[in-house]
């Protein structure tokens, strides 16, 4: 279902993809769900591993987008090159501007930790996938905003995704 259709007041669980397509402006529909967000319309959560994933993949994206690095292997070449790192400060500030946005993050617990192992058993999800799973799980969240289709497979999951994403 498109984030379009999430009621209001709902406690919608939000994926770092959703961010990054916000702060890249490749989707309208996920920066008018993050106002939404904003205006207390919806109640936005995440996790502070999807925060840890926002600022690394928005930092390779300024590193790009500034002509610092070219893809592939972004991270070895700024690791190689750390003056180019002190270059980059975008990806922070907009980072920063997720809790301006009124998304309470939750934090990720060695208890969190203890129970993503089941998503990963018995999903084969990912880390970080799983890491998301098991956070929602402890929150009784049932609403999850993403463009990831691997979340599907957990049949108690309502999935939200942006529909009009431009690459």
């Amino acid at each position: 279902m498109s984030l379009d259709n999430i009621e209001t007041g709902a406690y919608v669980f939000i994926d770092a993809n959703i961010f990054i397509y916000h702060f890249t402006g490749v989707s309208n529909e996920c920066s008018n769900f993050l106002i939404r967000c904003e205006d207390k319309e919806l109640n936005g959560l995440t996790s502070a591993n999807v925060i840890l994933e926002v600022l690394h993949r928005l930092m390779m994206i300024e590193a790009v987008r500034k002509n610092l690095v070219e893809p592939p292997n972004i991270v070895n070449k700024l690791k190689k090159h750390p003056e180019k790192i002190k270059q980059l400060h975008e990806y922070y500030l907009n980072t920063q501007k997720i809790t301006e946005m009124g998304i309470i993050i939750h934090p990720v617990t060695s208890e969190t930790i203890l129970k993503s192992h089941s998503f990963r058993t018995e999903y084969g999800f990912m880390v970080n996938d799983s890491l998301l799973a098991a956070c929602m799980q402890e929150n009784s969240i049932q609403l999850l905003a993403t463009n990831d289709d691997e979340f599907l497979k957990i049949k108690s999951l309502t999935v939200f995704s942006p529909k009009d994403i431009i690459l």
